[in-house]
């Protein structure tokens, strides 16, 4: 891998050198690297594009990296990810695309992440996206990621995309089952003329599930965000869906949140708060010796944290 690459995999993966355990690491359209473990296989689609990740039963304490880079202007690549967890296993998924484009066509990738977990099992899936490049060309980045959580799972969820990407459609989808937990954290930031558009859509089909979705977003400049989430309750169960959102310069932040329920005992929250930086928080910072700038850039950091 040349610097631009090894910086791109820092970004998403926080990886400064191959991993241990499974791997799988894509690089402008190619599988470049690939390992396996003795409980967690990969193995290519030959129907499309794409890998499918087999996690054993009872796998415990194990991780999967799995990539994405693109630094060659004008690719468009796509990928179809499928993860079938076994019962009773305990892992993490880091995930992620990187794109660097410093020429003048658009360079996108689209991941479509499909999770098909088994009973009591508990999965950490973490998605970093990042953009780099002086290049005309846009950076685009469209996940989705489709989640179907059997009985008495938990699923986290973490995803960050802060910084170079020009337009994202961020889509999410999950079905849970008896007992299953859903708990989704989004971190988000535009500036420029960026657009991000994040949905959620939740059917909490099993008695006893619950899902807590939280998205923490600040638009800068001329950009813009919309935020949708929606959660069925089918069942007795819990869910909660928040959008805090913090607004600057001439930017833009749409929030829908919508809430439905099916089932006398279903419990269902929403929330959603759009505003600027209260003047007094950077007064306060400011007296203990920081300019504006960096008064702001502390608030911002903290809100994302």
């Amino acid at each position: 891998m040349d610097a631009i690459q090894k910086n791109l995999l820092e970004q998403v993966a926080g990886l400064h050198e191959m991993p241990s355990g499974a791997y799988n690491i894509r690089a402008n359209g190619q599988s470049v690297a690939r390992s396996t473990s003795a409980h967690i296989d990969i193995v290519t689609k030959e129907d499309k594009q794409g890998i499918d990740i087999i996690i054993k039963p009872g796998t415990k304490n194990e991780s999967v990296h799995i990539p994405v880079e693109l630094s060659q202007s004008g690719l468009t690549d796509i990928v179809y990810n499928d993860f079938y967890g076994g019962d009773d296993c305990n892992v993490t998924i880091i995930a992620g695309c990187g794109i660097h484009n410093g020429g003048d066509k658009d360079s996108k990738h689209d991941g479509i992440h499909s999770f098909f977990i088994g009973k009591n099992s508990h999965v950490k899936y973490v998605e970093k996206h990042y953009g780099s490049g002086d290049g005309k060309g846009e950076r685009i980045m469209n996940p989705e990621t489709v989640v179907e959580l059997g009985e008495n799972s938990f699923m986290e969820m973490e995803t960050v995309q802060i910084k170079g990407v020009d337009s994202t459609k961020r889509k999410t989808s999950a079905k849970l089952a008896d007992g299953a937990k859903l708990v989704v954290t989004e971190k988000l930031m535009t500036h420029g003329s960026q657009y991000a558009e994040t949905s959620f859509h939740v059917d909490l089909d099993g008695e006893g599930s619950s899902a807590n979705v939280i998205s923490r977003s600040v638009a800068r400049d001329d950009s813009k965000q919309f935020f949708f989430s929606k959660i069925n309750g089918n069942n007795k169960c819990a869910g909660h869906s928040e959008c805090d959102g913090i607004i600057m310069d001439n930017a833009k932040i749409s929030a829908l949140p919508e809430i439905t329920a099916n089932h006398l005992e279903a419990s269902l929250i929403h929330e959603a708060a759009i505003g600027k930086i209260a003047g007094e928080q950077i007064t306060k910072l400011m007296t203990l010796g920081l300019t504006e700038e960096e008064a702001e850039a502390q608030i911002i950091n903290g809100f994302l944290k």
